[in-house]
């Protein structure tokens, strides 16, 4: 006998609070507001430390509430008319009311607060550019229904797509890609067959990645492809039945840095901040200083943006990445930049180490994990015992939780490097070298 399921209830609305005012003190890692009401604190969307503001609470809970601000008392003098029309609806950016400077002061404090117990003292250095069109990879969402056709980016706190003209933080050529993709999907057949698009721009030019939910026409797909070569873009797509778009080797994407050609499905994961990725890469090599005595381990390498510079360098680069396809990526890039002084392993970084890791002699450590850090593998790495360990990181609290550890076990953090990959959002990315004490004292 089949057992019965009981219906789902819906969430229970709650009843919007009154209109009350609040002054406003400081900002979360999310950029809302912080402020307090009868002593309870209250994050209020879009307002700004130092404002007075009056907000209507929308979710009352036992420990905080969360409002929306309906209006400005008293303005904060850093705030600034945002140069995107979309702003107070795209979920994308959560900062392009506060003036530039104050976003970068605003993350350093951020940061700073997040490490406070393992570099309080430690000054912090920055690397920054341009505010907007840095962007060069984006994930566009789409939907054609009865109520039209909707092409953009989720809204704030909603999975409801935000229908956008115009990205300001894309670069300028992906900015005119998008404006010939938004114009030519609306009213076309291929809209309805469409998961999300992705758009992509490096050394080669641009290019636009169609997800597709059905399978389609042989002459719809001829005709994006002449669409495709009237707007000087190389299309790729991704099959209902495929995981990952099937791509030639001869049309992989290729980005340079470093005096290197890198090559990559364009699927893998990149920097979507050229520029800064450059400053990002110069940095570590100037801060680990790797000579013809140094051997490297580099852990979530990736297709090898930081390994192949380290190879440049080093005596020797072992690159480790979970996933196969990009470790085939690395090994490639390396051959296609005639450098035999890396190897790439692919292996799960939440397991111990191999006998043979440890007897390497590594000297010197580079990681770049994803926003969980790397807490699992750290035992490895004190084992291999580096004289450095160079983190690179895009969440502060793990990157303090890590370094915190690092330190208990012998390191000590000697340099910080705020790296403002995302302007106009609230993300963090950090950088942090860390000493082996042992080696500190022998200096």
């Amino acid at each position: 006998m089949r057992r019965r399921t009981a219906p789902r209830r819906s969430p229970k609305v709650q009843p919007l609070g009154p209109v009350q005012t609040y002054q406003v003190d400081s900002l979360t890692h999310e950029a809302k507001g912080v402020a307090r009401f009868s002593g309870k604190v209250t994050f209020i969307d879009g307002a700004l430390p130092g404002e007075t503001v009056e907000a209507q609470v929308v979710k009352a809970g036992r420990r905080f509430d969360e409002a929306n601000l309906t209006r400005i008392l008293q303005s904060s003098p850093h705030r600034i008319s945002p140069a995107c029309v979309h702003f107070a609806k795209c979920g994308g950016c959560s900062f392009q009311h506060l003036a530039a400077e104050q976003q970068l002061e605003t993350k350093k404090q951020w940061l700073k607060g997040q490490l406070r117990n393992v570099a309080d003292n430690a000054e912090l250095e920055l690397l920054s550019d341009a505010p907007f069109a840095y962007r060069r990879r984006a994930r566009i969402s789409i939907q054609s229904q009865k109520e039209g056709f909707q092409m953009g980016f989720r809204g704030k706190a909603s999975k409801n797509i935000i229908q956008i003209d115009q990205c300001l933080v894309l670069t300028q050529p992906l900015q005119l890609v998008y404006a010939a993709l938004k114009k030519s999907l609306e009213n076309n057949a291929l809209t309805i067959k469409i998961g999300h698009i992705e758009l992509l721009e490096d050394t080669q030019g641009s290019s636009v990645l169609f997800r597709l939910t059905a399978p389609i026409a042989e002459s719809l797909q001829a005709e994006w492809q002449a669409w495709a070569k009237d707007h000087d873009v190389v299309l790729y797509w991704q099959q209902p039945t495929e995981s990952k778009a099937s791509v030639a080797p001869t049309s992989l994407r290729r980005y340079e840095l470093d005096g290197l050609t890198f090559q990559y499905h364009p699927q893998d994961f990149i920097q979507v901040n050229q520029t800064l990725n450059q400053q990002m890469v110069a940095q570590a090599m100037d801060w680990l200083a790797p000579n013809d005595e140094d051997v490297i381990l580099d852990l979530f390498c990736g297709v090898g943006n930081f390994s192949l510079p380290l190879a440049k360098r080093a005596k020797q680069v072992l690159g480790i990445e979970v996933q196969e396809s990009m470790v085939e990526a690395g090994r490639k890039n390396a051959q296609l930049n005639q450098l035999d002084k890396v190897a790439f392993l692919a292996a799960d970084l939440t397991q111990p180490v191999s006998a043979g890791l440890s007897k390497m002699g590594v000297t010197k450590v580079l990681l770049d994990p994803p926003r969980t850090g790397a807490l699992e593998f750290l035992d490895s790495i004190i084992k291999i015992k580096p004289e450095q360990i160079l983190y690179v990181s895009c969440n502060a609290s793990t990157l303090a939780r890590d370094a915190e550890y690092l330190v208990a076990k012998g390191y000590q953090v000697s340099r910080v490097s705020l790296m403002d990959m995302f302007p106009q959002t609230s993300h963090v990315e950090a950088m942090m070298l860390l000493q082996k004490r042992s080696k500190l004292k022998g200096k």
